[in-house]
């Protein structure tokens, strides 16, 4: 009977030797009843592995296991050399006089199941660095494509122009791009050029000398300066006069800068990032931005996409921020409810990523339990009804996909709107169907398909 049993079985003496193997012991070791039979347990022992190394201090002493040494995890060495983790209970085997005649034990082999466990944290961990990039998060083509550019963009030192709607990231990409470069252990500078007055920001970014004006009651050293080596990253640049434009100019094209009062130029090494949430063409045509300004900070650009643009990244982006936020917060949220991320996934963003992590910190908030549903969103994002239309959709449908969105719509006419019910009538999951209402601009509300 213990022969059949899958797991290891087998006893030693009070000197720790081994009296009896069983067959399932020799099934996972490898060692048979013959080669182990009168040796020290210590022959599982490798260089990393200490076996049943507890036994002989077990046998010595078993008075502080009173009920024997349970539920143990041990890694020995196989036969053959693999390193084997083992899962067991050893009892102290007595006479009757109350002496340690030896000990019994049993064992399984989690081998597999270990293995199996560090191949998906190896995965699971592979999946992180692929979905996230320097802090931004997507597994998205278009996400895939800012990546790739930020990469690029590290390598060189020309100056990068990243555009996109508020909340899209463009800091985030700037100090990427920092982080990867050649000047990643100098300083980084972060400058939003529609929140200093005008008055001012030409004194904060190239300084001034004592007397320059009133008020100047010393020299100053301006961000140009104390950026020096590193990189400066002026946001909003679309906001900045033609004449500030000009003075930046003069840096970007002779590598120096003169002070406010200042008579002497001061050379600086900088790398310069901007960033606008506007059409910076529109400007130009407006001549609110100067043309050989235009063109000199954007010699390489990265359009970061909005929310509303790469979908599939929403998921990923609410569990990063639901870990960060039980982090900060006393609540821990450990699980986020399906018509809470539903809901998210119709809304329309218009803030972005920023609105997104500011819906995230409500909920942690609102919620009373460990998870987070519908209610704990904020109002706005808990009554929008469609965040898809027709003229979301970037390229026309081919035929073929204007038939089966007519087949979508019949499927949801006909079930008042239920998608559920819809998913199953055309024989797709549920998940299928969403994808689809996504690509094909379907609202899938009641009114559109009556």
């Amino acid at each position: 009977m213990v022969d059949a049993m899958g797991d290891g079985v087998f006893t030693v003496n009070p000197q720790g030797h081994i009296v009896a193997w069983s067959a399932g012991a020799a099934r996972i070791t490898g060692y048979s009843s013959d080669e182990v039979i009168g040796k020290s347990c210590h022959i599982l022992e490798g260089q990393n592995c200490k076996g049943f190394y507890k036994l002989t201090e077990f046998l010595e002493n078993p008075t502080p296991y009173p009920w024997g040494i349970c539920n143990q995890e041990c890694k020995v060495l196989s036969k053959d050399g693999r390193e084997l983790y083992l899962y067991g209970n050893v009892f102290v085997l007595r006479d009757e006089r109350g002496a340690v005649a030896g000990a019994v034990g049993t064992f399984m082999d989690l081998t597999s199941f270990i293995l199996a466990k560090e191949k998906i944290q190896v995965l699971e961990e592979q999946a992180r660095s692929r979905d996230s990039f320097q802090q931004m998060i997507g597994r998205s083509g278009v996400m895939q494509e800012v990546f790739r550019r930020v990469r690029l963009a590290a390598q060189g030192d020309v100056p990068v122009l990243l555009t996109g709607e508020s909340g899209t990231g463009k800091e985030l990409a700037a100090r990427a791009i920092h982080a990867l470069s050649g000047r990643k252990d100098k300083p980084f500078f972060a400058i939003n050029c529609s929140a200093i007055p005008e008055t001012l920001i030409e004194s904060e970014l190239f300084g001034h000398v004592k007397g320059a004006f009133t008020g100047a009651i010393r020299d100053k050293v301006g961000v140009f300066q104390a950026a020096e080596g590193g990189t400066l990253f002026l946001d909003e640049i679309g906001d900045t006069s033609p004449l500030l434009q000009l003075k930046l100019l003069r840096v970007l094209q002779e590598s120096e800068i003169r002070r406010v009062g200042d008579e002497k130029s001061i050379k600086v090494d900088v790398r310069f990032i901007t960033a606008t949430n506007k059409k910076l063409r529109d400007l130009l045509t407006a001549g609110a931005i100067r043309e050989d300004f235009y063109y000199r900070i954007r010699v390489f650009e990265i359009s970061l996409p909005a929310l509303r643009e790469r979908r599939e990244d929403l998921p990923g982006l609410v569990s990063h921020f639901v870990a960060e936020g039980s982090k900060v917060y006393p609540r821990a949220i450990n699980d986020i409810a399906q018509d809470a991320m539903q809901q998210m996934l119709k809304h329309t963003w218009p803030g972005n990523v920023r609105e997104l992590r500011n819906a995230i910190e409500h909920a942690f908030v609102t919620a009373e339990g460990g998870c987070l549903t519908v209610i704990d969103l904020p109002p706005d994002i808990r009554m929008s009804t469609s965040s898809i239309s027709n003229a979301s959709i970037k390229e026309p449908l081919t035929p073929e996909q204007q038939a089966e969105g007519d087949q979508i719509i019949e499927a949801l006419r006909q079930t008042r709107g239920n998608k559920t019910k819809a998913a199953k009538l055309l024989g797709y999951s549920r998940v299928t169907l969403w994808k689809k209402l996504q690509q094909f601009g379907i609202q899938g509300t009641s009114s559109q398909v009556r």
